[in-house]
């Protein structure tokens, strides 16, 4: 019960990664905040088996890359629960287009989710977190950030601007007890909308030294890692979970 009295907040958690990691967290006895964009069955689905853990959970509702409904999932969140000691930022979207053919409005939405809505959930939380003395923040990047990738670069751009916004928070939080890091997932066993990748098979392990895909429970005990204290002495950092495929 490492984590007991805490509060989680994990964006994007009606599924895959974020689920996974709601789970984990409540079983080391924190509350969750299950967010989901506009499916609000399955973020049910997954507060419920928060609840049968033993612990708290909500669900709100919320588009990330909306700074207004960020500021009341949050303050839901406060209402119900007193305090978000820990965010995670998992929402992201992964369309895949040529860059020339990428019009603005494709890469103002991928910002708005991957990197906006970063910004816009810290910066909501931040407040509670230095007056509380307290604080977990994790972001999530990702292969591309490190490779680069074709047909990837709106959602590469957005996914480094998280490693440059975690390394700066990191220093001028770290005075108030709050850390802040990075998970880079390799490719991972999730379900997901395959009408992004249309030139990319997911299922392919090759360039993957440890043979097999990842799963979403992995991705979940590195970021419980990073949110306790058995990682006290840990901010401002990327732990890649790729398999091998890439050294960062």
């Amino acid at each position: 019960m490492r984590l007991e009295g805490k509060t989680a907040l994990i964006t994007g958690s009606g599924r895959n990664i974020g689920r996974a990691t709601a789970l984990a967290l409540a079983k080391e006895g924190a509350n969750i905040v299950v967010n989901a964009r506009s499916n609000r069955e399955e973020a049910e689905a997954v507060a419920q088996e928060v609840r049968d853990l033993g612990v708290g959970a909500i669900v709100a509702l919320a588009d990330v890359s909306d700074s207004a409904q960020v500021e009341n999932m949050v303050s839901k969140a406060v209402a119900e629960f007193g305090k978000v000691d820990i965010l995670i930022n998992n929402a992201a979207i992964r369309p895949h287009s040529a860059f020339n053919e990428a019009g603005i409005e494709d890469w103002e939405r991928v910002r708005g989710v991957v990197l906006d809505g970063a910004i816009y959930c810290t910066r909501a939380v931040m407040p509670s977190m230095v007056e509380n003395q307290f604080g977990r923040v994790l972001f999530f990047c990702g292969d591309g950030s490190f490779t680069g990738g074709a047909d990837r670069a709106f959602v590469s751009a957005a996914k480094t601007g998280l490693i440059g916004l975690a390394r700066s928070l990191a220093l001028e939080f770290a005075s108030d007890n709050i850390r802040v890091n990075i998970v880079s997932p390799g490719r991972i066993d999730t379900s997901r909308d395959l009408s992004w990748y249309p030139n990319v098979n997911m299922r392919n392990t090759d360039g993957i030294p440890l043979g097999r895909l990842g799963q979403p429970e992995e991705i979940a005990a590195a970021c419980l890692f990073l949110v306790t204290d058995d990682c006290g002495f840990i901010t401002g950092q990327t732990l890649h979970v790729n398999g091998g495929s890439h050294f960062g």
